[in-house]
Formats: structure tokens, C-alpha cells, sequence
């Protein structure tokens, strides 16, 4: 089974992702790709497409809802890491289940994780 994460999206079309800028600063080691962001203010960062009406990630890469995936996962900024889907490691997401809803997906649920096997990759 595909990490729900990968297959739907919501939360890199509904957040919009604001960081520190020295994530996205080569000489600082930052990981995240430079190209994809854009100033938010004098100390952060946001990923492009995160700060318009109808937020979607630049990164995203994929139809929301169907089959998607962060096309940055190894390099994505750190409040992307923070997040964590619902019931993945037993407990409740308010983030998640909000960004699935106004996809006009149901939240997840335990039921969702009984087949996954998680991976190395």
C-alpha cells in the first residue's frame, strides 16, 4: 500500500509553507531547492504558489485527491516535516484532516493505515 500522503496532497494545496530562510541557503547547508521559493519577510521564506487564494505548492506534483506526491520529499523545508498525517503514529491531526476536508476528502482514519508497510525510500 502507497503512503496516504502520496496519494492525495491536501496539505501541499491548503498550507501555505513558510520557513526560515537559511533552509533554502546553500552556504548554510539548507536543502530546499532556492528556485522554488520566495521572500515572505526579512527572516522567511514561503514555497511558491503557497500564498495565493487557492494554495498549491509548487513542489506538488500530481492531481490532488487522486495521486500526488511532494516532488521535493527529501528537500522539503522543515514545517513540511512537522506535519504528520492523522493516526500514522496513533494520534489525531487536526492539520491534515483539515487540509483533506476542503478537498472534500474524510479525514483519515486508523482503518487507513492497517495495510501500510512503510519503506526506506
Amino acid at each position: 500500500m502507497t503512503h496516504p500522503c502520496l496519494r492525495f496532497g491536501a496539505c501541499c494545496a491548503h498550507f501555505r509553507v513558510a520557513f526560515h530562510w537559511s533552509e533554502a541557503d546553500i552556504a548554510m547547508a539548507g536543502d530546499v531547492p532556492p528556485a522554488l521559493t520566495e521572500k515572505l519577510d526579512p527572516h522567511r521564506l514561503v514555497m511558491r504558489g503557497t500564498q495565493a487564494s487557492r494554495p498549491r505548492c509548487v513542489a506538488l506534483v500530481g492531481a490532488v485527491g487522486q495521486e500526488a506526491h511532494c516532488g521535493i520529499y527529501a528537500q522539503r523545508p522543515s514545517v513540511c516535516r512537522e506535519v504528520q498525517p492523522s493516526w500514522e503514529f496513533g494520534t489525531l491531526s487536526s492539520q491534515c484532516d483539515k487540509a483533506r476536508v476542503a478537498h472534500g476528502m474524510s479525514p483519515l482514519t486508523p482503518q487507513d493505515w492497517v495495510d501500510y508497510v512503510p519503506t526506506d525510500s
